[in-house]
């Protein structure tokens, strides 16, 4: 998958979903926000990563010291801010090549921002989607990635509590008939702690349906019930899951 392309398209699908829509409009699947403040996060979200990568940062960066920080008033400005945040992260990574920088896992090579933020912008499309009550339409090979990103993240999170309790493990299984093995996801917790594969098997807890249902429902912007998925056994260590993973 081109990631980079990715990017800059899913960024611009997001802006044109907020293009014609009245900015104080609520958005349910982020409480308290509206489509302006939604469209300010993912925008800044994008040059915060982009400043990060091209200053090669070792620490955070506080959002406040973001260059350009703020969308112009006008809407077309604001589109164009939009995009241009997201050709900043493509530009920096170019720039500084294989270099390690700071992220909220430790250090890692400057690319990894690509597909973080790649993500962050698809799940916040399904938001604005949502909000709008306009369809949200992802490829099943976007969705697929967008879940392994988002399981490997919360493996590597070392949450307490854990996002499963030892000994349990989680199966998801998506329905799309051209994913093969990338379509499948055994998540376990053993003496090695959390961990993940691609692997084809049974969990206390089996979770079918499309990709990109799949995604919605992990991360918590429609319920299993909602999306017609199926779920099989322990329908408990789901509910942990999804309560011990908002990020």
């Amino acid at each position: 998958m081109d990631f980079r392309a990715a990017l800059l398209d899913q960024t611009r699908s997001f802006g044109d979903l907020i293009r014609s829509a009245d900015s104080s409009l609520p958005v349910p699947t982020c409480p308290d926000w509206t489509l302006k403040q939604l469209f300010r996060h993912v925008g800044r979200g994008n040059r915060w990563a982009a400043q990060i990568i091209a200053d090669r940062r070792s620490e955070a960066l506080d959002p406040r010291e973001v260059r350009d920080g703020k969308p112009p008033d006008d809407p077309d400005g604001a589109i164009d801010w939009l995009n241009e945040g997201a050709q900043l992260i493509v530009d920096a990574v170019d720039r500084v090549g294989s270099a390690r920088v700071w992220t909220f896992l430790g250090p890692r090579p400057a690319g990894w921002w690509i597909r973080r933020r790649l993500h962050e912008v698809t799940v916040h499309t399904a938001d604005a989607a949502l909000a709008v009550g306009h369809a949200y339409d992802l490829s099943p090979e976007l969705a697929a990635d967008a879940i392994s990103e988002w399981v490997e993240l919360m493996a590597i999170e070392r949450t307490a509590p854990p996002p499963l309790e030892r000994g349990h493990t989680m199966h998801l299984h998506a329905t799309d008939g051209r994913l093969g093995p990338t379509g499948e996801w055994t998540i376990v917790h053993d003496d090695d702690g959390v961990w993940w594969s691609h692997q084809h098997g049974k969990g206390d807890v089996a979770v079918r349906g499309t990709a990109g249902d799949l995604l919605l429902a992990i991360t918590r912007r429609r319920t299993a019930d909602e999306l017609g998925l199926e779920m099989f056994g322990d329908g408990t260590v789901w509910n942990a899951w999804l309560e011990r993973t908002q990020f």
